[in-house]
């Protein structure tokens, strides 16, 4: 079958096509982005008007996109932007109403479980013990397991974009405000690693992103262009340097690096921070680099729905496809 997944972050609104079947390999056929940067409209807990229409429009533009590409399903998810705004419910109503798509908000554990799910799936059953993580716009997700659920689940309000904002006053960040930041992460971080750390020391730790993708690249890792079976790595002695490079460098500047995009090089310095104290809390010398992610484990989780003959397993949960499909609803 042929599925549309749209991911709503905090940062940008991103349409994903693949082909797949149960049990196959999901082929992307498709992706676009549009650079929202939701987060950045919310004040004082609410989205603002001008961010809820540019979500409407961009969510009505992918569900026109999905039909005119086949797209049997569109998945449509939404993380920390939208789940944290006061006014979610009446934004979710205006984008079910005016552009037709039932936008599913996804808790911070449920993001967890789901990017887990993907890394277990692209690396397999060898992986043993896994620890996963994923820095997002607005949080940052950690999961440990030995099976494709994982034991523990955990968001912390430690993503790149959301500590860019609250701590950050001048591009580049001032020497302070470095420190700061660095003390959050640390305190926020502490309770979180203890938890993890309790089911023992992992197997392979793996982390997923952006941001975690453009790090390694700094640090030497593959270029995109290499593929994603090139084995990536990021080590702690690596990321301490870059953390020390990029910290004095402005948002344009760093724009300028291979592997760095202009809409996330704002948000750098404050992932790359995240992204050291959470290995320095977790005692990690190394992790690798997965291609797989969020977007993945929601095709894999609609695809375990579906029963060999074709019907879909009612199952309940998230993605559960009790509605009408994109064509039924058109």
């Amino acid at each position: 079958m042929r599925l549309g997944v749209l991911d709503v972050g905090s940062n940008t609104v991103h349409l994903l096509v693949v082909d797949a079947q149960r049990g196959g390999h999901p082929t992307p056929t498709h992706s676009t982005k549009t650079a929202l940067r939701l987060a950045e409209h919310v004040r004082d807990g609410r989205l603002e008007d001008e961010g809820a229409d540019a979500l409407v429009t961009s969510v009505a533009d992918a569900r026109r996109q999905a039909i005119e590409l086949g797209c049997e399903d569109l998945l449509a998810f939404a993380t920390s932007a939208v789940r944290d705004a006061s006014n979610s419910n009446a934004v979710l109503e205006r984008v079910r109403t005016e552009a037709g798509v039932d936008l599913h908000v996804l808790s911070g554990p449920d993001e967890a479980s789901l990017t887990f799910l993907a890394v277990r799936r692209w690396l397999g059953w060898s992986a043993g013990h896994l620890l996963v993580l994923d820095i997002g716009g607005g949080s940052l997700e950690m999961a440990v397991g030995r099976d494709e659920a994982p034991v523990h689940a955990i968001s912390v309000p430690l993503g790149a974009g959301r500590l860019t904002r609250d701590w950050f006053t001048t591009d580049p960040p001032q020497r302070r405000e470095l420190k700061s930041i660095t003390e959050y992460a640390h305190e926020v971080l502490a309770p979180a690693a203890t938890t993890l750390l309790g089911e023992g020391t992992p197997d392979r730790a793996v982390v997923t992103s952006k941001t975690f993708r453009s790090l390694a690249r700094l640090t030497g890792a593959a270029p995109r262009s290499a593929g994603p079976r090139v084995r990536r790595r990021l080590s702690a002695a690596g990321l301490r340097q870059v953390v020390a490079f990029i910290s004095r460098m402005s948002s344009a500047d760093l724009a300028e690096l291979e592997g760095v995009s202009a809409s996330r090089s704002h948000q750098l310095v404050a992932g790359a921070i995240v992204a050291h104290e959470a290995m320095t809390a977790l005692g990690l010398e190394e992790v690798e680099v997965c291609p797989w992610a969020l977007r993945e484990g929601i095709i894999l989780g609609r695809l375990d729905q579906v029963q060999p003959g074709g019907g879909v397993l009612s199952v309940g949960g998230p993605l559960a496809t009790g509605r009408p499909t994109l064509h039924e609803a058109r």
